[in-house]
């Protein structure tokens, strides 16, 4: 899988830090994210199709699909780029890097890229649910969006002095906690008699929040731990925004989500 990186920045990121974020992220993938889930993605830096004077004009040009997917990062927020896979882009996966957005949210816009990155990886499998308990009444199941990183979107990590963000493992979309289990890259190893993996099995760290179809509502619910403030903070800079995550619950539908 190939995933095509426009740097949509007037002047904000040169194209050589943007090369160097690309190369770490694409350490991440094939030396951490994919010695566990079994499939990957490489990331590379595209041409223009179009000037950069155009940054605020309709984003998306036939020609940038050279691979897979793709990434733009982006100076500003703009609603239309958040709506534009919805009307304009049916069936390719895509993402956008806010820089601004980033800032908003306290995180290096290298974090947010990689979240991307690896929030695209999964995209094929995008339509995908994962049946499991209910974060809190864990008698009763639920039907989990399968996400990559949201569940501990808060946590990230280096390499090579670059920050990338934290994802889940396989083993997080378990019922059960097995001996020696990882739920989470940065997690800690299970072991009798001592603490447990801070990430529980569909469950969050502090800072995150997971999706998922209540059939009992019968509607898409978001949900963050009671009183963890900074995911509080975290989705209500997200929902202002309006993007795909608040398009996916609002249309109560399972769509395509980076």
């Amino acid at each position: 899988m190939i995933i095509s990186v426009f740097n949509k920045s007037n002047g904000a990121i040169s194209d050589i830090k943007l090369q160097q974020v690309i190369r770490a992220i694409n350490i991440q993938i094939e030396q951490d994210f994919e010695p566990y889930w079994s499939f990957g993605a490489t990331l590379r830096l595209e041409g223009h199709t179009v000037s950069r004077k155009s940054a605020n004009a309709k984003p998306y040009n036939p020609l940038d699909m050279r691979g897979d997917a793709i990434v733009y990062v982006w100076d500003k927020y703009d609603s239309d780029l958040d709506g534009m896979h919805d009307k304009d882009f049916r069936g390719v996966p895509y993402g956008v890097v806010f820089l601004d957005l980033s800032k908003e949210l306290n995180e290096d816009w290298s974090v947010t890229l990689s979240h991307e990155a690896l929030e695209l990886v999964g995209d094929p499998q995008a339509n995908l649910v994962v049946q499991g308990p209910h974060p809190v009444q864990r008698d009763r199941d639920v039907f989990h969006w399968f996400e990559m990183c949201d569940a501990v979107q808060a946590q990230s990590y280096e390499i090579n002095g670059i920050g990338v963000a934290d994802f889940v493992l396989p083993l997080y979309f378990t019922r059960g906690a097995e001996p020696g289990a990882r739920n989470n890259f940065m997690g800690e190893v299970s072991r009798e008699g001592a603490q447990p993996n801070k990430l529980k099995s569909f469950s969050v760290t502090h800072g995150g929040y997971v999706g998922f179809f209540d059939p009992h509502k019968g509607d898409n619910v978001t949900y963050e731990a009671p009183d963890d403030t900074l995911a509080q903070q975290r989705r209500a800079v997200k929902s202002g925004r309006a993007g795909r995550r608040f398009q996916r619950a609002k249309n109560n539908h399972f769509g395509f989500e980076a």
